[in-house]
């Protein structure tokens, strides 16, 4: 019973941490877009903020799948 709540709790958690980081990469995402369509070369920095958050979202992404497959299970 302590697991499913710990299971529940942590995938809540994880959402909002995702949803947090979404809206910091909204910024780089819109200075990438930006960049492209002056046909500009986008600010390094901007691309670098784009990639590390993408990265943390998507191992937060795939834990939060872990964690669903775990709780179907018990």
């Amino acid at each position: 019973m302590f697991n499913k709540i710990k299971l529940k709790r942590g995938i809540k958690n994880s959402i909002k941490l995702i949803e947090e980081l979404e809206k910091k990469r909204y910024r780089s995402q819109s200075a990438l877009v930006e960049a492209i369509l002056k046909h500009e070369t986008p600010n390094d920095d901007d691309v670098e903020y784009f990639n590390k958050y993408t990265a943390e979202i998507d191992k937060l992404r795939r834990e939060i799948r872990s964690m669903k497959k775990d709780l179907e299970n018990l």
